[in-house]
C-alpha cells in the first residue's frame, strides 16, 4: 500500500478558472445543452422532501432554462417519489424567478430558509409555500397514500401504473414529464426547465445493476428526450450550493486544447452537519480533496459518483473517432439532434422501451457503452475504464463548494456504506481490469498506481487486525517481538511510525484541515480496518465462492433527533447489537488488558527495555478505543453499546487469550 499511495504525490496540481471572461466571450444562446441526473432509489431510507430540495437547487441553476433538463431516476419505483416532485413541479415556478430576482445563493430552499435570509412579505410568502409544499409530502410518506392529494384528472393518469402487481422489483417502466421547457412558464412567464421522473422497468426473473443499470437507462431516455451534450451526475443527498457552477466547468469543456480528450470534470464531495471534530471523518478528505489533486497531474482524478459533469460522448468509446461505438440505434447517438417535444406520443413510447428490463440484452450497454457493469462500485469503475480508453478528467476545487451532501451519523451506517465500496473495489482489484496488470499497460505506471491504491484498499484490514491482537496476546504471555529500545534496530522501528504519521498529518493540516480532525481520520482508519474492510473482505470471499450476499446498501438519511444531538456532541453513536462491532470491541478489550498487564511488571522493575515497543501499541490501541470504553461502561443512552455485544466481545478476548496461551505453549 505504501508503494501504490506514491503515485498521488508526484504530480500535484491546482487549478483555477475564471467563468467572468467566458462570459464576456461566448453567447449564452451557445452555450451547450446540460441533462442532470439524479438517483433516488427508497423513500423511507431518502426522503423525498431531500431528494426534491436537491432538484429545486439544480432547477434554479444560473443556466439557459431553456437548455437545461433534470432526469429523477427513481430506483425503488415509489409513487411518493413521483408525487413528491408533482409538488416540486409547481412550487419550482414561484421558487426560481425568487431567486432570480433576488439573487439568492442558496438555492436549495431548505438551506436558504436555515440562513439568515432577508425577512420581507416576499420571502414570508415563498416559506409558507415551501413549508405547504413540505407538509403534504411528509403527510404522504408517512400515510403511504397519495390519494387524497391527487386533484385532477392528470395527475390521477400519472399513478394509473401503481397498481395491486406494482412492486419495488417487478413492475413496469414509468416515465413523467412534470415540467416541458417550452410550454410550462413559472409565475413571470419565464419558461421553466425541463424535469422528468423515471423509474425503469424490473422483473423478478430478469437480473438488473444498482446504480450503475439506472444511470445507463437515464442515458437512453435523456438521449431521445433532449440528448445534452454534458451531463451532470449527482446523489439525491448532494445539494447544489453555487447556482454559477455550470460556468467553472464550461471553462474546461469550452476550451479547445483539453476539448477533445476531456471525459468529466469532477467536484471534491463535500458535507454539511459536520461535527466540529469530525468523528467518523466523513469528510474523506485523503479520498476526496488530497488524492484527486495528485492524480490530477496524471490522467486526471477518479470518478467519485456525484457532482461529476460529463461529455456524453464519452460513454461511447475512446476519444478517436476510430474507437467510437456505435450504439444500437441511431437515436441514442451523442450526435443525433432531437426536433420533437419530450411529450410527443412516439418519443415517450421509445422512452418506454428503452426503459425495459431485458433491453440491453445482446448490446453493448454496460461493457463498451455508458457506466460499466462488474463491480458495485459502477463510477469508479468507468472512471477508470474512461482513463484505460485514453480520455482525461479534472479536478474542479472552488473557494465555495459546488455541492454540500448529508452524512451518515451513526457508526453502522458509515461502516455499511464502506463495505459495498470495499466489497466493489476488491471485485476490480481481482478482476482481468486489475490496475496492476491491465491498468499498467493501459495508464502507465504512475496512474495504474493510484487506481491500485483504491482497488486493494481493504487489504489494510490485515495488518491492522494483525497490530490490533497479535503483540497484545504475546505481551499477555511474557513474550517480547520487537527490538529492545537499546538496539539500533529500535530506531528503525521508530522512524517508520513517526515518519508514516508525520507525513500523513502534514498533508492533512496542508489540506485546510485541523489536527482534531486528523486523529478523527487516523481513528477511523483504525476502525475501518476492524470493521468494513474486514467484513468487506469476507463478504468478497464469500460472493466469489457463489454464495448469495446482501449486495447494494442504501444510506439511510433519516435523521434521528437524539442521535443528531450525540453526533454535534461528538459521541460515537452504536446503538445496535451487530457483529460488525465484535472485533473492534474485542481489540479495545485485548489491548487494555496488555496495558494494564505490562505497566504492572513495568511499575515492578520489569523488562521495560523489551516490552516498550508492544506496551506502547497497546497503549496506542486504547487511546484510539476510547470511544468504545465510554460506550460499553459509562454511557446509559440509547447509542451506548449494547449489553449483549460487550459480553459476547468480552468472552471473545477471554477466549483469544487462551487460545494464544496454549499455542505460545506448544
Amino acid at each position: 500500500m505504501w508503494p501504490t499511495g506514491q503515485g498521488f504525490r508526484i504530480c500535484p496540481v491546482t487549478r483555477e478558472v475564471f467563468p467572468e471572461n467566458l462570459e464576456k466571450t461566448v453567447d449564452k444562446k451557445d452555450f451547450p445543452d446540460l441533462d442532470i441526473f439524479i438517483c433516488t432509489a427508497d423513500p423511507y431510507k431518502e426522503p423525498p422532501v431531500n431528494v426534491v430540495n436537491t432538484a429545486l437547487s439544480v432547477l434554479a441553476y444560473d443556466y439557459p432554462t431553456e437548455k437545461l433538463s433534470v432526469y429523477v431516476s427513481d430506483d425503488g419505483g415509489s409513487e411518493l417519489t413521483l408525487f413528491a416532485f408533482m409538488e416540486a413541479a409547481k412550487f419550482g415556478t414561484h421558487w426560481l424567478p425568487f431567486c432570480r430576482e433576488n439573487k439568492v445563493l442558496d438555492r436549495c430552499p431548505e438551506a436558504y430558509f436555515r440562513s439568515k435570509y432577508t425577512l420581507n412579505s416576499e420571502t414570508d410568502k415563498i416559506k409558507i409555500m415551501y413549508e405547504q409544499m413540505k407538509k403534504r409530502i411528509e403527510n404522504v410518506v408517512e400515510s403511504g397514500k397519495v390519494s387524497e392529494y391527487i386533484t385532477s384528472e392528470e395527475e390521477h393518469e400519472a399513478f394509473i401504473k401503481w397498481n395491486k402487481e406494482f412492486t419495488r422489483q417487478d413492475h413496469p417502466a414509468v416515465i413523467q414529464v412534470l415540467l416541458e421547457s417550452c410550454k410550462d412558464k413559472d409565475v413571470t412567464g419565464f419558461p421553466m426547465p425541463n424535469l422528468i421522473y423515471v423509474s425503469r422497468e424490473k422483473s423478478r426473473t430478469s437480473p438488473h445493476q444498482f446504480k450503475a443499470g439506472a444511470l445507463n437507462t437515464l442515458l437512453r431516455v435523456s438521449a431521445v428526450m433532449t440528448n445534452g451534450p454534458i451531463i451532470l451526475i449527482q446523489d439525491c443527498d448532494m445539494i447544489s450550493n453555487d447556482p454559477r457552477t455550470p460556468y467553472n466547468v464550461l471553462c474546461y469543456f469550452m476550451d479547445a486544447s483539453i476539448r477533445p480528450k476531456l471525459a468529466y470534470v469532477q467536484f471534491p464531495q463535500c458535507f454539511k452537519g459536520l461535527n466540529k471534530n469530525d468523528i467518523y471523518s466523513s469528510e474523506m478528505k485523503r479520498w476526496f480533496h488530497i488524492n484527486p489533486k495528485g492524480m490530477d497531474g496524471l490522467l486526471g482524478p477518479d470518478n467519485m459518483g456525484s457532482g461529476c459533469f460529463f461529455m456524453r460522448r464519452a460513454f461511447f468509446g475512446g476519444p478517436s473517432k476510430a474507437f467510437f461505438v456505435q450504439p444500437e440505434l441511431p437515436q441514442l447517438s451523442p450526435d443525433h439532434e432531437v426536433n420533437s417535444s419530450i411529450k410527443s406520443k412516439h418519443i415517450l413510447e421509445l422512452a418506454d422501451r428503452l426503459a425495459g428490463c431485458n433491453y440491453e440484452k445482446g448490446t453493448n450497454w454496460g461493457s463498451k457503452i455508458g457506466f460499466r457493469y462488474g463491480s458495485l462500485v459502477e463510477d469508479y469503475y468507468t472512471g477508470y475504464h474512461l482513463h484505460s480508453q485514453g480520455w482525461i478528467s479534472i479536478f474542479c476545487q472552488p473557494k465555495r463548494p459546488a455541492f454540500l451532501g448529508d452524512i451518515p451519523i451513526t457508526l453502522l451506517d458509515v461502516i455499511n456504506q464502506q463495505i459495498r465500496w470495499g466489497v466493489g473495489l476488491l471485485e476490480v482489484a481481482f478482476s482481468r481490469y486489475s490496475p496492476l496488470t491491465f491498468g499498467m499497460q493501459a495508464l502507465g505506471p504512475l496512474m495504474s498506481l493510484c487506481y491500485a491504491n483504491y482497488a486493494f484498499n481493504s487489504i489494510w484490514s490485515i495488518p491492522i487486525t494483525t497490530y490490533s491482537f497479535l503483540p497484545q496476546l504475546i505481551l499477555l504471555n511474557k513474550i517480547y517481538i520487537f527490538p529492545k529500545v537499546s538496539d539500533p534496530w529500535f530506531i528503525l522501528y521508530a522512524f517508520l511510525f513517526l515518519g508514516a504519521y508525520g507525513q500523513d498529518c502534514l498533508e492533512f493540516i496542508l489540506a485546510q484541515g485541523t489536527l482534531a480532525r486528523w486523529w478523527s481520520e487516523q481513528r477511523i482508519w483504525l476502525i475501518r480496518g476492524l470493521t468494513n474492510e474486514l467484513f468487506g473482505s469476507l463478504e468478497y470471499l464469500i460472493k466469489i465462492m457463489g454464495f448469495t450476499t446482501q449486495g447494494f446498501h442504501v444510506t439511510s438519511k433519516l435523521v434521528d433527533d437524539e442521535q443528531s444531538k450525540r453526533y454535534d456532541r461528538g459521541i460515537f453513536e452504536f446503538g445496535v447489537a451487530s457483529p460488525i462491532f465484535l472485533p473492534l470491541a474485542t481489540a479495545a478489550i485485548i489491548n487494555l488488558a496488555a496495558l494494564l498487564h505490562g505497566t504492572m511488571h513495568i511499575l515492578k522493575g520489569e523488562n521495560f527495555d523489551e516490552s516498550f515497543v508492544q506496551l506502547f501499541i497497546s497503549g496506542f490501541g486504547m487511546v484510539n478505543c476510547l470511544p468504545v470504553f465510554e460506550a460499553m461502561v459509562l454511557r446509559t443512552d440509547k447509542g451506548r453499546m449494547p449489553i449483549k455485544t460487550a459480553l459476547i466481545s468480552i468472552i471473545s478476548a477471554l477466549g483469544l487469550y487462551i487460545v494464544a496461551s496454549f499455542i505460545l505453549k506448544i
